[in-house]
């Protein structure tokens, strides 16, 4: 998709506004895009909402970057123009839309796309930092433990992305802002057929090498052709022997630790199956937040599988990822897996093919290797009486099944009946959901609602106390009460299972409340929907 990779972040120094704004292809890859008569001056509101404040400079696509304000949240945005809008913007803006439906606090905020065509422009959350790329060239490589930092929020940015079916596709310095508070964000989601969440993978690895050395692996970074590589050419490539073969990077400096480098070098082994990005973000939170991760230099638990004698695979030996067993290689400690959207029944990808138990180098072979880790999240458990309907403005009509949207069977489930005439209830109510009671608070990965069909809009909220009993006044109490959203709604949402994973780690959960506000029309023009299966995700 030509023209379309483009970070639409600021960036602001004590000096002023910079120019480094947008990373995407190279000028000689995309068609020039014209500076159309009557572009936009400072004070211009776009939309009646956005008004421009500073030019930030053009792409590498052609497109004009904007430092906005959002004058009805008073809020700074970020605004990417293209010229013309119409069929020339359409991909620009479908991709605008699908980034929007992932919610995550790694990764940058869509707010809006409109197409006026003349003009196209796409509106996001301005972030006040530097680009990975920045910070490497103006301060130097990163440490171990904030490489390690930095690869653990994208890594669970791209679990996110990929738990609701979509793949990034554009993972690379560039695109990974550092904001000034810290937090590390992940922009310009914009995937290929090329693109597969293994190559989102490779890219995770050739961040952590950048990030080591300030090298980029393009090759090894995009082994099936996605575009994690592609249109960085202005990026030195990988440290490589006299073989071309890529040098290790505490070859190329001083003070890497064994598992970190074995860790990159595997992420970036055509020869070594990937694991799926939530095991990988899990490990990688595992070590962001040890005192010492790295004191024993054989490394923490591994992606390790057995050699063909026998044997179990060392660092210093072949490297092996089993991704048929990837989510037996999670140990992780209470909150190391904020962010994560693991898929529903364990988040792992991958299928059969692994090569033998995993077992932590040094350690001795557990006797049943099979098993997996006490604190790994899984699945909690849930019956027919820890789930009820929530309608306080309905006529209790809809109460039935939902025993059967937690019976672990996703062929049926707890259905809404048919309205009419709108896809708000038929303007008949403000909502309705599920209220689910884990019986005692619990440390919380994610959950996802399998659901009938695509197009519902939905949330997730939390609450300290739910009454027990039944009725119109008890579901208006819950209502009220419930008011914590867990991450943002899912509007119109364009797939079938929801993933919520902004859980603080900080803190326990008992009561959880999926509450649905617009419905999709269904065959006979109805506005309905099914909530097959719930499944939460915890320790």
């Amino acid at each position: 998709m030509p023209g379309q990779r483009d970070l639409a972040i600021g960036t602001i120094t004590e000096g002023g506004l910079v120019t480094q704004v947008g990373e995407g292809r190279e000028a000689d890859e995309v068609a020039p895009v014209g500076t159309a008569l009557g572009a936009p001056t400072a004070g211009e509101v776009l939309a009646e909402r956005y008004e421009l404040s500073a030019h930030i400079n053009d792409d590498s696509a052609g497109r004009q970057v904007w430092r906005g304000i959002d004058v009805i949240l008073r809020r700074p945005v970020a605004v990417v123009l293209r010229y013309p809008g119409g069929d020339s913007a359409v991909e620009m803006l479908q991709a605008a839309v699908t980034a929007s439906r992932v919610i995550h606090p790694n990764l940058v905020g869509v707010y809006d796309a409109i197409d006026e065509q003349d003009r196209a422009y796409v509106v996001r959350e301005w972030v006040d930092g530097r680009s990975l790329r920045e910070l490497v060239d103006h301060d130097g490589l990163l440490d171990p433990a904030r490489a390690t930092s930095v690869a653990h929020a994208i890594a669970g940015a791209v679990a996110a992305v990929h738990a609701t079916g979509m793949v990034h596709g554009n993972i690379h310095p560039g695109t990974i802002m550092i904001a000034d508070d810290g937090r590390v964000v992940l922009a310009d989601a914009r995937a290929d057929a090329n693109d597969s969440r293994a190559t989102d993978v490779r890219a995770i690895g050739g961040i952590l090498y950048y990030a080591l050395t300030g090298h980029w692996p393009h090759a090894e970074a995009t082994l099936t052709g996605g575009t994690a590589g592609r249109g960085r050419a202005s990026l030195p490539d990988a440290v490589r022997d006299s073989g071309g073969s890529l040098v290790a990077p505490r070859q190329a400096r001083a003070g890497v630790p064994a598992y970190l480098d074995d860790l990159t070098m595997d992420l970036l082994d055509p020869a070594v199956e990937p694991p799926s990005s939530d095991v990988l973000a899990a490990e990688l939170g595992r070590l962001d937040v040890a005192d010492d991760p790295y004191l024993d230099d054989s490394g923490p638990l591994r992606f390790a599988g057995r050699d063909d004698d026998g044997t179990t695979s060392s660092p210093g030996g072949r490297r092996k990822i089993a991704a048929g067993v990837a989510g037996l290689l999670v140990v992780a400690l209470v909150g190391l897996v904020f962010g994560i959207n693991a898929l529903a029944g364990g988040g792992t990808d991958g299928g059969g093919g692994g090569t033998g138990p995993v077992t932590q180098p040094g350690a001795g072979a557990s006797e049943n290797p099979s098993a997996e880790p006490a604190d790994k999240p899984k699945p909690i458990p849930l019956s027919g009486d820890q789930v009820r309907v929530i309608d306080p403005q309905g006529d209790r009509t809809e109460l039935r099944d939902v025993e059967k949207a937690v019976d672990g069977d996703p062929n049926e489930g707890w259905q809404t009946q048919g309205y009419k005439g709108r896809s708000n209830f038929g303007n008949l109510k403000d909502g309705m959901g599920i209220l689910i009671d884990l019986k005692e608070p619990r440390t919380l990965s994610s959950v996802q609602v399998l659901l009938s069909s695509p197009g519902a809009t939905a949330e997730l909220r939390t609450g300290s106390s739910a009454p027990t009993e039944s009725s119109k006044s008890a579901d208006q109490q819950v209502v009220a009460q419930f008011s914590t959203r867990i991450g943002e709604p899912l509007e119109k949402f364009d797939g079938s299972t929801m993933s919520f994973s902004a859980f603080d780690p900080d803190q326990k959960y008992r009561y959880l409340l999926f509450w649905i506000t617009d419905l999709p029309r269904a065959d006979d023009g109805r506005y309905r929907i099914g909530v097959q299966e719930i499944t939460v995700n915890g320790l």
